[in-house]
């Protein structure tokens, strides 16, 4: 079904069983982000709430409740978008294979957008506040639009669809110093496209025209989380996914998405600002209070019949889990043709997406030297380092696959792979000094941090551990080892409280070296120190969670029997990550406790909702 609203998006999930409607009173003020984390987390159905406390609209959410759901969303075009994408990697197939490329050609002309005069999103003029109140988290700074597609026009030529940027992008609509009814914050991360018409305007001295849509198709909504290179607008990529051509309302204002359900317009003023948030973002912790664009509404539009769809960001997996996974789906074939010689590319959902990349590469130059040192991987490296939000990275674990069969998305499997050969004396490699993620606390400060590239040769050097070592020793203030995987071991250290506690690390690293037989580590080439490795050691998405969201690689990285040799760091025993909870972490997300029981007493009375909570 291709579908031009949210209406018809449950109707359609209604229909095929994977919708539920509650009609009961819901409150948008952290009880329904309650519901849909616990919804999501049974592996339950979408929900239409038609009774939201406060709000005379709707409200949907899990509407891409898992990857098997977005394939049914997108059942009557994903095909044609995959074979859009094999031509774009090998144009001689459409000879090759005329009629399975057949129908191609349309798809690529629905990728184009249009202009028109007229759209269902205009339909009614409401008030800022008027539209829902959604707060997720207790410390949320006000009600945010969590599902947001918002658009910009270059500046240079503000008219030219093929020039738009469209993102998803978070927007405060209400708390903090914004006016109610005129004013919104607009929360960018580096590296987003939106940043570079912000720039022009800038230049320009000029307003930044920006337009901010809800619902419509939701091919738009993952439209706006596509990775696409610059200089292709994802309008194109969302008419093809959407089925049609993305129609766009022309005016003294950005370009409006049609067929949305709402529509927040005006301009961001390039020298104007207000804090926003603090929010409960996707890395698991709240992002903090900070100074960003200020955008200055001048109309809010709603078409008739408007619902309202939301998702809740957290400590992964949540809802948008699923676009990460349909984006892997869709992009993974494209890797080699981007990055020549790179196989696979995985951002790991349990770290935080950024904080942890996995790669397969290969050594393809000098086969007749069989060198077992990485070469060829470290160019890779640098390329993915280098390409748009991969950047971000701030551990990158590439390796090759020489026999064929290592699965990138198999996590546990791809790291002792990576353990049995990594060499710590020459297969760490920092960048320092430098940018990563807007969301990342572990850093020296706001988008700044450093990176650590590791790479492993396709040859084994250690046999891995399989149980902690019985004569293991382990310095004062240290204790209750525990094995996360073969070869990988969690510490539970002393609580990190000043600038003084980063000699634990060293302390740690030293004391482990002095003793009479470090060798005996050879089977742990990884240790982390946590605050608490029961937990850590739990589950693998604990470790993950843990080790990548809580560490800075120059500063939380040190190595039994540490060495500089020709200004490279290395360890000739194991690498250790200090993993412990930093003063300058932003605070992890915890439930309301007053909400957790209102919830569970909505369980307990029964209905529709209640196998699900």
């Amino acid at each position: 079904m291709k579908h031009r609203s949210t209406r018809d998006v449950v109707h359609d999930l209604k229909a095929g069983g994977r919708l539920i409607q509650v009609d009961d009173p819901v409150d948008p003020y952290l009880e329904m982000a309650e519901i849909q984390r616990r919804v999501y987390a049974s592996g339950g159905p979408a929900m239409l709430f038609t009774n939201v406390v406060g709000c005379h609209f709707p409200m949907a959410s899990n509407l891409f409740a898992s990857l098997e759901q977005a394939r049914y969303l997108f059942r009557d075009t994903l095909e044609s978008v995959r074979r859009l994408i094999e031509l774009k990697l090998d144009p001689s197939a459409l000879p090759k294979r005329p009629m399975r490329y057949a129908l191609t050609p349309l798809t690529a002309l629905r990728m184009l957008p249009r202009f028109t005069r007229h759209g269902a999103v205009a339909a009614n003029k409401i008030s800022l506040a008027e539209l829902p109140q959604l707060k997720c988290w207790p410390d949320d700074g006000g009600a945010f639009v969590t599902l947001p597609q918002v658009l910009s026009a270059d500046p240079i030529a503000p008219q030219n669809l093929m020039r738009i940027n469209l993102g998803m992008y978070r927007v405060q609509i209400s708390g903090n110093d914004y006016n109610p009814t005129s004013e919104v914050g607009l929360h960018y991360q580096i590296h987003r496209g939106i940043g570079v018409h912000h720039r022009a305007a800038l230049d320009r001295g000029e307003p930044l025209q920006v337009s901010i849509t809800v619902g419509g198709s939701p091919a738009m909504s993952l439209a706006a989380v596509m990775p696409l290179p610059e200089g292709l607008t994802e309008l194109t990529f969302g008419g093809a996914l959407a089925g049609r051509r993305i129609a766009m309302i022309r005016g003294p204002h950005a370009p409006v998405y049609a067929d949305a359900d709402f529509a927040i317009v005006g301009q961001i003023d390039p020298l104007a600002s207000k804090p926003e948030g603090p929010f409960g973002d996707h890395l698991g912790y709240y992002s903090l209070r900070h100074d960003f664009p200020l955008m200055k509404v001048s109309h809010v539009w709603h078409r008739d019949g408007a619902i309202w769809p939301f998702t809740v960001v957290g400590r992964p997996p949540q809802e948008d889990t699923t676009f990460g996974q349909l984006i892997h789906e869709l992009t993974d074939p494209i890797i080699p043709s981007v990055i020549p010689g790179v196989k696979a590319v995985h951002a790991v959902d349990a770290a935080g997406v950024h904080p942890l990349l996995l790669a397969i590469g290969s050594e393809r130059y000098m086969p007749h030297l069989e060198s077992h040192q990485p070469q060829e991987l470290l160019t890779q490296a640098n390329a993915i380092l280098g390409n748009g939000q991969l950047s971000l990275a701030k551990y990158l674990i590439i390796t090759e696959d020489r026999a064929g069969g290592l699965d990138i998305h198999q996590i546990d499997k791809f790291l002792c792979h990576v353990l049995q050969r990594f060499d710590p004396r020459r297969d760490l490699h920092f960048h320092t000094q430098t940018t990563i993620d807007t969301l990342d606390y572990s850093g020296t400060g706001f988008n700044r941090g450093s990176k650590v590239v590791i790479a492993a040769a396709d040859r084994v050097v250690r046999e891995l551990a399989t149980a902690i070592p019985a004569s293991l020793k382990l310095p004062p203030g240290f204790s209750e080892p525990r094995l996360v995987l073969p070869g990988l071991m969690a510490v539970k250290a002393p609580k990190f409280v000043d600038a003084s506690s980063r000699d634990d690390l060293v302390r740690f690293c030293r004391d482990i070296a002095d003793q009479e037989d470090p060798n005996r580590l050879t089977g742990l080439p990884l240790i982390t120190l946590v605050d608490d490795s029961g937990f850590a050691a739990r589950s693998l998405s604990n470790w993950l969670w843990v080790t990548f969201t809580r560490s800075n690689p120059a500063i939380d990285l040190d190595g039994i029997g540490s060495e500089i040799v020709d200004k490279h760091w290395g360890c000739r025993g194991p690498l250790v990550i200090d993993a412990r909870i930093k003063p300058q972490h932003a605070p992890p997300l915890l439930e309301d406790r007053e909400t957790i029981s209102k919830v569970d007493a909505r369980a307990a009375r029964g209905g529709v909702l209640a196998k699900y909570l």
